[in-house]
């Protein structure tokens, strides 16, 4: 198991967006940076655990927590012309971009806001911290444990 970041701005698509669909799950769409789509399609796997970060907003934070719950899959939104992330390059054959589906588990009791991230020591080698624009990161077991303790779970 492995353990992730993942990035959303609530406006498009929130925790509590996640929460209220079927199961609580859905795909991850929309990814079109091309480290983090070799995430998606190679690294991530069901089962890993995941932060769910909003981004964007005046006080940005990890706000739940998900499992990724199906392997990477071609992202179709990326082949539909009246969909946001269309992107004519890609094609059936060649998809390009990838996606996997998540669950909502629950949301943290206390959010926790990047600028406490930021100043925790066992937190700043985040990707967050150091490479805050990738939209899927890679976090240690430690990082994960430490801020569900800053969030209030156990």
């Amino acid at each position: 198991m492995r353990y992730w970041l993942f990035k959303s701005e609530p406006g498009c698509f929130s925790f509590q967006d996640l929460q209220a669909r079927l199961n609580a799950t859905e795909h991850w769409d929309g990814v079109r940076n091309f480290q983090a789509r070799n995430f998606l399609r190679d690294e991530i796997k069901p089962g890993d655990r995941v932060l769910f970060y909003h981004s964007s907003i005046p006080e940005p934070a990890v706000v739940g927590l998900c499992t990724v719950v199906r392997d990477g899959y071609p992202d179709h939104t990326a082949l539909d012309p009246n969909a946001d992330h269309f992107d004519p390059k890609a094609t059936p054959d060649k998809p390009i971009w990838y996606m996997v589906d998540v669950r909502a588990d629950q949301a943290l009791p206390s959010e926790v806001p990047l600028s406490l991230i930021r100043e925790h020591p066992l937190l700043t080698g985040m990707p967050l911290v150091n490479r805050s624009r990738l939209s899927i990161q890679p976090i240690t077991e430690e990082q994960y444990t430490t801020i569900l303790q800053l969030g209030g779970l156990p």
